[in-house]
């Protein structure tokens, strides 16, 4: 396996399902579309699925889905995980807690993969859960700070979508009067269980989340953070952790390069990310969710992509071979150790 079992930290992703799935089900939890009358199967994440997982449950590369998901049932959905996620090369799980559907928790997926694992706290979820049980703005604000703190003592960081911080205030946090408003105005209008999509609520989410001392991951969605909230919270002494799809990924390592606080975390190939910001700023997230094969080919794919890129470097004489070592150490795990204060930093 390239770069060897237990050397990879995966800054960001989810719980796996816990329980056996038949073919319609496993293919619904790939990423993507399919067009009509085709399938998932064919397409980059069904291809990489094929090739890389059934030799962990004991198949030939690239047999028939129908093959793979019988002895993936055959095995049972436990052994079947537990395979899969030990076949990874993952020795530190950091999971987002705040996906819908009953994904397996932090230590339900660490036990089974026999790795660490630590969670990171979904704000929006937080925020929720504070809402249910809060019967007026005031109590509303001041149980949020509080769940804030508490949440940090026990989780490793924070996250939640950019999109919104994108149209906030960039000066600062929110003033009082327009919070208060945010917070009247959803509280009145929202059903139990429903999450804050305001960006006035989201941003006073972000600010306190900073103010606490963890690294604040942002999810981009169509638009990343601006600028100005990201130079505004250089100074509170804490980390964000931009997890930016491919469209967004220039800008983020420009920011991560021009920013002693901001992070940059990639799920394929580091390439662009290293060419761009300083190799102490790109981490290794690979944003699985439902699947435990997601891990498997997310892994396997940026760590070829890694080699590949220390391997032309080095053979091209740009790099010397103990750099490259030791750049690769620091984007497959250094980097997210240091960052998110993990053992072994």
């Amino acid at each position: 396996m390239a770069g060897g079992r237990g050397l990879l930290v995966d800054a960001y992703g989810h719980g796996v399902e816990p329980g056996d799935l038949g073919i319609g089900a496993f293919e619904a939890r790939l990423p993507g579309v399919a067009a009509p009358r085709t399938t998932l199967f064919d397409s980059p994440a069904g291809f990489a699925v094929r090739r890389w997982c059934p030799p962990l449950l004991g198949l030939e590369p690239h047999c028939t889905p129908a093959r793979y998901l019988a002895r993936r049932r055959e095995l049972g959905a436990y052994e079947a995980v537990r395979l899969l996620l030990r076949g990874t090369g993952i020795g530190a799980y950091l999971v987002d807690t705040g996906a819908p559907g009953e994904l397996t928790p932090p230590e339900e997926l660490g036990g089974a993969g026999g790795a660490a694992a630590y969670e990171i706290v979904r704000l929006e979820q937080l925020a929720q859960q504070v809402a249910d049980t809060s019967g007026t703005v005031g109590g509303f604000l001041a149980n949020l700070a509080e769940s804030v703190r508490g949440a940090a003592l026990g989780a490793v960081g924070f996250a939640c979508e950019a999109e919104p911080l994108g149209v906030a205030p960039a000066h600062g946090p929110p003033g009082l009067v327009p919070l208060r408003r945010a917070a009247a105005g959803w509280l009145a209008r929202r059903r139990v269980g429903e999450r804050p999509a305001d960006p006035v609520l989201l941003h006073h989410l972000a600010w306190q989340a900073l103010a606490a001392g963890r690294p604040l991951a942002l999810r981009y969605a169509q638009h990343g953070p601006g600028e100005g909230f990201l130079r505004a919270t250089a100074g509170l002494g804490a980390d964000v952790v931009l997890l930016p799809g491919p469209a967004h990924e220039a800008a983020a390592a420009r920011l991560a390069a021009e920013l002693p606080h901001v992070y940059l975390a990639v799920g394929a190939d580091p390439a662009p990310a290293l060419a761009r910001a300083p190799f102490g700023k790109v981490l290794y997230a690979g944003g699985a969710a439902g699947l435990p094969e997601l891990y498997v080919t997310a892994a396997r794919g940026f760590l070829a992509a890694l080699d590949r890129l220390v391997a032309e470097r080095v053979a091209a004489g740009e790099w010397s071979a103990p750099d490259a070592a030791r750049v690769a150490a620091l984007v497959r795990a250094g980097n997210a150790r240091r960052v998110y204060g993990l053992p072994g930093a």
